[in-house]
């Protein structure tokens, strides 16, 4: 990466390398080729953070335009539930956290029953179910992908190590001060307070 593409990065390079942010898995999808930087020698597929950068841009521009109320974060996954959560209370979104409950967005008479404009999933895998669901009512669905994850029916992947600890606090963590941002909530990036520990699951 040169210097002034490592300049034009959200966050210095070293905290996205750090907090394992590009550490992918074993396997890769087709879909996820473009992503991944490099393979390792132990086989580990390695993502290119400046992609993650991007694609935490992106999306942090399009959730700015909808009423928080109105985005609904999904985390199955036991790492992904405590970063979700504090990434949620943090823009003012809705979080579902452990299993989704069937039906929860199809099923008008569910008593958690809910209509969100978008979703956004922590694993394409884990969080199929909500996943499924939002693609038979048509939301716009963003979701953290691994190397081996399928995104075919994801329309903004964030190419990010979504099984982590650190990388998933590390993701949630900065694209809740990005949102914040591109609302005009915050002026500048060092206004945002809260730290990547903040998100981080307990052990």
């Amino acid at each position: 990466m040169s210097e002034a593409e490592r300049n034009d990065l959200l966050v210095p390079e070293d905290i996205y390398l750090t907090s394992g942010v590009h550490i992918g898995t074993q396997q890769k999808s087709a879909d996820m080729k473009d992503f991944i930087y490099k393979v390792r020698q132990d086989g580990l597929y390695v993502l290119d953070v400046k992609k993650t950068d991007e694609r935490v841009k992106a999306v942090a521009k399009f959730l700015a335009k909808y009423d928080p109320k109105r985005i609904l974060v999904v985390s199955s996954r036991q790492y992904g539930q405590r970063p979700s959560r504090v990434f949620s209370q943090a823009i003012g979104a809705p979080v579902f956290g452990g299993r989704f409950v069937p039906g929860t967005l199809t099923n008008p008479t569910m008593p958690k029953f809910m209509e969100p404009d978008v979703i956004m999933v922590t694993d394409p895998a884990a969080d199929k179910q909500a996943l499924d669901e939002a693609l038979c009512v048509g939301m716009p669905i963003i979701a953290l992908c691994d190397a081996n994850n399928e995104t075919r029916n994801v329309d903004l992947v964030i190419p990010t190590n979504n099984k982590g600890r650190r990388a998933l606090a590390c993701i949630y963590w900065l694209l809740a001060r990005e949102v914040l941002l591109a609302r005009g909530d915050l002026k500048a990036p060092e206004d945002f307070k809260m730290e990547i520990e903040d998100f981080e699951a307990r052990l």
